[in-house]
């Protein structure tokens, strides 16, 4: 593994930019930070890689916890080869780290593709795979969105078990970027917290380890508080497919946003989400609990007027794709870079967009060597410019792309 030094840019470290500075990058790992002027002022050998990256953003690689799929590859394909294709689209987004999600479906067909996931652990080339999220199959029949009725089912102790079972088959050996103890493959979980048996089932994976999310929940506010208490801590798409803020009873949006503990994932691409509604949560939320995720699906940036995904055909209208046959939104076409984008337009400092996309997700997944540019941490970095075009990504220390 070679040895790279990135020099003369913005370095976006996830607790402050630095102007006019050098990342230096050694056996996959982040090993120093400094100035231009030391940069001048060392001697490099031959066989170290250097990269003038000519004043752009140098940020920690972004980490998409919530998507389905893109470029014609998804998690419903069921086969590694589609998830490892999902890698490699993905970080050419810049994208260094994902969960990919799995919708809710029938029992063999979860295991199957719980199972195929999990052996494509390892096997990647792109962007890694942390593990898996969940998005079911234990939600609420009022607010399925776009999944499936008969996908959804009661809370189940013993199906979770075979879930959880079967992400543990062809384990990989994981390096020190991985979640510790990696006993499994299932990273997060959306679920909905007013459902009977909801405890018992966050009892069993808060020993797991897997991070639980409220979501596709017709949750009242007391729900949401009981959830809390037992462990549900992060939310699903905030605004999207969970009961509104209700003057009378502030429901399953409401609670997010009044108990500071609670983190949330948002969908910045203008259109899930009104772009006034990020200046209330930005007033109303700690930045480090925002998390940006695309929600994408396997046709996004797919050329064509009629697409499928989950099953259904899909239609691209307004900038989210919905299904056909009832225009409800299916999920978007969004990119990791984009939404950090779009986050700048709806009053957002870079450097907080760039936390939504980098040390938020990590922190909140607990990614503990991920999402920031500091001396000992993957060397996981996506470099922009001004315009917001991925100039270079370096993966695991290795340079996937690099156009400078």
């Amino acid at each position: 593994m070679s040895t790279i030094c990135l020099h003369n840019g913005m370095v976006m470290t996830g607790f402050a930019a630095m102007d006019r500075c050098a990342v230096l990058i050694e056996g996959g790992q982040i090993v120093d930070v400094f100035s231009e002027k030391r940069f001048e002022q060392k001697h490099f050998t031959p066989d170290i890689k250097i990269i003038d990256v000519d004043g752009a953003y140098i940020a920690p690689g972004f980490i998409d916890t919530h998507t389905h799929g893109a470029g014609g590859f998804g998690t419903e394909d069921g086969t590694e080869e589609s998830i490892l294709n999902l890698s490699r689209f993905l970080a050419d987004q810049g994208v260094t780290a994902f969960n990919p999600t799995i919708y809710p479906s029938s029992s063999d067909v979860m295991l199957h593709q719980v199972k195929t996931i999990s052996s494509a652990i390892g096997k990647e080339e792109g962007a890694r795979i942390m593990g898996i999220h969940l998005e079911g199959p234990f939600l609420s029949q009022d607010r399925l969105g776009a999944q499936h009725r008969e996908g959804v089912q009661p809370v189940n102790i013993q199906f979770m078990e075979q879930l959880w079972e079967a992400s543990c088959k062809n384990m990989v050996c994981q390096d020190a970027s991985s979640r510790k103890p990696p006993d499994g493959h299932i990273v997060n979980m959306t679920v909905a917290p007013e459902l009977k048996g909801m405890r018992e089932l966050a009892l069993f994976c808060v020993k797991k380890g897997i991070i639980l999310q409220a979501g596709h929940t017709d949750a009242k506010y007391e729900n949401m508080v009981e959830g809390m208490q037992a462990g549900i801590l992060h939310a699903t798409h905030l605004f999207n497919a969970m009961s509104a803020l209700d003057h009378r009873n502030p429901h399953a949006a409401g609670a997010v946003l009044i108990h500071p503990e609670m983190s949330c994932e948002i969908i910045a691409d203008g259109f899930h989400v009104h772009p006034d509604l990020f200046k209330l949560l930005l007033r109303d939320k700690p930045i480090d609990k925002i998390v940006l995720i695309t929600d994408s699906l396997k046709p996004a940036h797919q050329q064509g007027e009629s697409f499928f995904a989950n099953g259904d055909e899909l239609v691209f209208q307004d900038g989210v794709f919905r299904r056909k046959r009832d225009m409800v939104i299916a999920g978007s076409a969004l990119t990791m870079i984009k939404g950090v984008q779009n986050l700048t337009r709806f009053g957002f400092s870079l450097e907080d967009a760039v936390k939504t996309a980098s040390f938020n997700p990590a922190h909140v997944m607990r990614y503990v060597n991920k999402g920031v540019i500091i001396p000992g941490k993957d060397a996981d970095l996506s470099v922009f410019d001004k315009d917001f075009n991925i100039k270079a990504v370096i993966i695991g220390g290795r340079i996937w792309k690099n156009t400078f």
